[in-house]
C-alpha cells in the first residue's frame, strides 16, 4: 500500500471504493506498477476473483486524458490490444483499465531470452505496427514541419546548450538550421499514418494469450504523420541497442508488410530506408534534447544512460549521408574528437 497521507492518493482510493462491489477489488494491495516521463503514475490492484487491474492516475491539468480514450478507440477498432476502460473519473483523472501484463519487451529483452525467441516477437511487433497504421485518422493532430522544427529545437536548448554547456558558432547555427530544413521536408514527403510516436519495446507488452498480439500502451500520444517514424523507433530503440543488419531485417519484413496491406510506402526499398534513417535523426535529436532535460531540469539523471545509444546511432546514420555532414562535425566538436580524411578517430 501507497503512502495514503497524500491527498491525491487519498482521493484516488476513495474513487476505487466507489465502484462496483463486482469489481472485487482488494484495496489494501494496491501496489505501484510503473510511472513514465510524465505526471501520469500507474498502480496495479488485485481483485477476490484471481484478476488483476490497472490504475492510471493522470492529472487532467496535465495529462490529455480526452485523447488517451480517443487513441483507444481507433486502435481497438483496428484489434490492436490495447487496455480496457473499465471506468473513468474525468474531473481527477483517474481510470481503471485492463491489465496487460506485467513484462514489457524491455525487460523482457533485459532477461536475453533466446535469439529465436526475440525474433518471433519482433515479427508479432511488426505486423501489430502495420496493423496500427491502418486505424482511422480523422481529425488528429498533424505531426507537421512547425512541430518537427520546434522539437529539434530541444536538441540545441537542452543538449548543447545545458547537457553539453557549448553554444553554437554562428556558421554552426546556420547549417544546422539549413540541415533541419532539409530533414523535415524528407520526413513530410512519406505516407501519414497514425503515429505512436513511441513504438518501443517500453511500451509494447508482452504477449499473455493464444492470440500472441503484443499490448499496445502509451499511445495518447499518438499524431497524423510520417510512415516513416515508428518503424525507426522500434529498429533504432532509444533503450536497446540494435546492430545495422537487425535493424535492416526487421525493416525490410515491415516493408514488404506494409505493402501487402496497401499502405503508402516507397516502393523501392532503397529509398524508404534513407527515408526512415532520415527520420530517426530527427526523432533521435529531439530524444537528445528530451533526456538532457528530464535529467537537468526534473532529476531523472537514469535517462543519461542511454545517450551513448543515440550517439551511435545517429553516427551510424550521418557518416553514410553525405548532406548530414554538419552533424557529423558538430559531433566532433562536442565529443572532442578530430576529423581526418573523412574518419572520425
Amino acid at each position: 500500500m501507497q503512502n495514503t497521507a497524500n491527498p491525491r492518493f487519498q482521493q484516488l482510493l476513495l474513487w476505487l471504493a466507489s465502484l462496483p462491489a463486482s469489481l472485487q477489488l482488494e484495496l489494501n494491495q494496491l501496489e505501484t506498477a510503473s510511472s513514465d516521463a510524465s505526471f501520469r503514475r500507474y498502480y496495479r490492484v488485485p481483485s477476490t476473483d484471481q484478476k488483476s487491474y490497472i490504475v492510471m492516475d493522470a492529472p487532467p491539468a496535465q495529462e490529455n486524458n480526452t485523447a488517451f480514450i480517443d487513441i483507444q478507440q481507433r486502435l481497438a477498432q483496428v484489434g490492436a490490444k490495447t487496455p480496457e476502460i473499465l471506468a473513468y473519473e474525468p474531473d481527477l483523472g483517474f481510470m481503471l483499465l485492463s491489465d496487460l501484463g506485467t513484462q514489457t519487451y524491455y525487460q523482457a529483452l533485459q532477461e536475453q531470452p533466446d535469439p529465436a525467441a526475440v525474433q518471433a516477437l519482433y515479427r508479432l511487433a511488426i505486423t501489430e505496427l502495420v496493423r496500427i497504421q491502418g486505424a482511422d485518422t480523422t481529425g488528429l493532430t498533424v505531426y507537421d514541419a512547425p512541430r518537427m522544427l520546434e522539437e529539434l529545437g530541444l536538441f540545441e536548448q537542452w543538449y548543447i546548450q545545458q547537457h553539453c554547456k557549448t553554444e553554437l558558432t554562428a556558421a554552426e547555427k546556420q547549417s544546422l538550421d539549413q540541415l533541419f530544413q532539409l530533414l523535415v521536408a524528407d520526413n513530410e514527403k512519406h505516407g501519414a499514418v497514425l503515429v505512436l510516436r513511441d513504438f518501443h519495446s517500453p511500451n509494447l507488452m508482452m504477449p499473455t494469450d493464444a492470440d500472441l498480439q503484443p499490448g499496445i500502451i502509451d499511445f495518447q500520444d499518438a499524431v497524423i504523420g510520417p510512415i516513416t517514424y515508428d518503424i525507426a523507433s522500434l529498429v533504432m530503440d532509444a533503450r536497446h541497442t540494435w546492430d545495422e543488419e537487425q535493424q535492416l531485417d526487421w525493416a525490410i519484413r515491415y516493408w514488404q508488410a506494409a505493402h501487402h496491406a496497401g499502405l503508402d510506402i516507397d516502393t523501392d526499398f532503397a529509398q524508404f530506408h534513407k527515408a526512415y534513417e532520415l527520420m530517426s535523426v530527427q526523432r533521435n535529436l529531439r530524444i537528445l534534447g528530451v533526456f538532457s532535460r528530464l535529467s537537468i531540469r526534473d532529476g531523472k539523471h537514469h535517462y543519461l544512460d542511454h545517450l551513448p545509444r543515440l550517439h551511435q546511432y545517429l553516427r551510424q546514420v550521418f557518416t553514410r549521408y553525405e548532406e548530414l555532414k554538419p552533424l557529423r562535425r558538430l559531433f566532433d566538436r562536442l565529443e572532442n574528437k578530430q576529423t581526418v580524411l573523412g574518419l572520425t578517430i
